[in-house]
């Protein structure tokens, strides 16, 4: 197969992780002799330096022309002034809009060998294999322009819209359902209904979707109990369903199960065209450019985009069993708790040592 790839490493550890992806993803082209060409391009901070902008017109039509698009992280210190009228978090929201990525796909799986790394107590881990499907183009992160004034006595008072269309809800419960039937066909809606107008519309569109979706168990759970039972009983879910909002914080919640945010991969895709694929982290800061962080996040968004963009099923799995060979052997990096960890580089050439040493290909 010929593919074409865009990478963005973005900002802080993005690059580091992003290298690390790519080298995976060269080793997969290797053994079974596909042509995947990756072209790096600046989004985020990097991009705002460079350009002025965090997403440049260019990169992205070259995103939009592309096969796929991975995207290490955005951010950082140098940009954190929350008045600037241009911050690296609106290229991405940019890029999700105009790529139409309305499903974010974050997989939660617990690994008997990090149990130890997790705050939670191992018998709440065992069985955890959680598909958490969060909507990504609606939601307050994209409602009526926000907007903030003051008062003739001076106080100040901040809006910010949770809009959500019917048909926002229906394609991403319905996305939830079909994804579903290839696992436990469980499905939980997660809204806050007992307050929110926008989440009674959801559960509404939700139930109808479920009315039509016979062979699926579906129920519905306000968010403040999803948030409980990710910690208390998160074997219990199959796919949780969710809006933007909700979806973002209840995953970060969910990655204490895993033992780090840093073992996170996700894919954004939507009705057609290419899916963009990052790990859920952000751009660490604090450890950027000490060969520290994590790769594992980001090499599992390169095996979901394998699975999802390029329909390399055998590949991605073979990526997915190489990690989990490493995690089986010992190999840590320092945020799971290692008394002797690897670095960036070496956690990701013990991942790559076992794709050809167990001829996994």
């Amino acid at each position: 197969m010929k593919a074409r790839i865009v990478a963005l490493p973005g900002d802080g550890i993005g690059p580091e992780v992003t290298i690390a992806a790519q080298q995976v993803l060269d080793k997969i082209s290797s053994q079974f002799s596909h042509d995947l060409q990756i072209e790096e391009r600046l989004m985020g901070g990097i991009s705002i330096d460079q350009y002025g902008v965090a997403l440049t017109d260019e990169t992205l039509a070259d995103c939009l022309n592309s096969d796929a698009v991975l995207l290490g992280a955005v951010g950082g210190p140098k940009w954190d002034d929350p008045t600037a009228k241009v911050r690296p978090e609106q290229g991405l929201l940019t890029l999700r809009k105009e790529m139409g990525l309305f499903a974010n796909l974050r997989p939660v799986n617990t690994h008997p060998k990090l149990h130890d790394s997790s705050p939670l107590k191992n018998d709440r881990l065992k069985g955890v294999d959680i598909l958490v499907v969060r909507e990504l183009t609606g939601g307050i992160y994209f409602g009526d322009p926000s907007c903030r004034s003051t008062d003739q006595n001076g106080n100040i008072r901040a809006v910010d819209s949770m809009v959500y269309w019917d048909y926002e809800i229906k394609r991403i419960v319905e996305l939830a359902c079909r994804l579903a039937e290839d696992r436990q066909s469980k499905v939980t809606s997660v809204d806050k209904a007992n307050v929110l107008e926008s989440s009674r519309l959801w559960r509404q569109i939700a139930s109808d979707v479920a009315d039509n979706n016979p062979l699926i168990s579906f129920n519905h759970l306000l968010v403040d109990a999803a948030a409980m039972h990710l910690i208390t009983q998160p074997s219990n879910f199959d796919v949780l369903v969710t809006s933007n909002l909700f979806g973002d914080i209840l995953t970060d919640e969910a990655s204490v199960l895993t033992g780090s945010m840093g073992n996170l991969p996700s894919a954004s895709v939507g009705e057609s065209g290419p899916g963009l694929y990052e790990p859920i982290h952000g751009s660490a800061p604090d450890i950027a450019g000490k060969g520290i962080a994590n790769p594992i996040g980001m090499i599992l968004s390169a095996a979901l985009l394998l699975r999802h963009s390029l329909k390399l099923e055998q590949e991605a799995k073979c990526i997915e069993t190489a990690v989990n060979l490493a995690l089986n052997e010992g190999c840590r990096t320092i945020d799971l708790q290692a008394e002797n960890s690897l670095s960036t580089h070496q956690m990701t050439e013990a991942i790559i040592s076992r794709l050809e040493e167990n001829n996994i290909a």
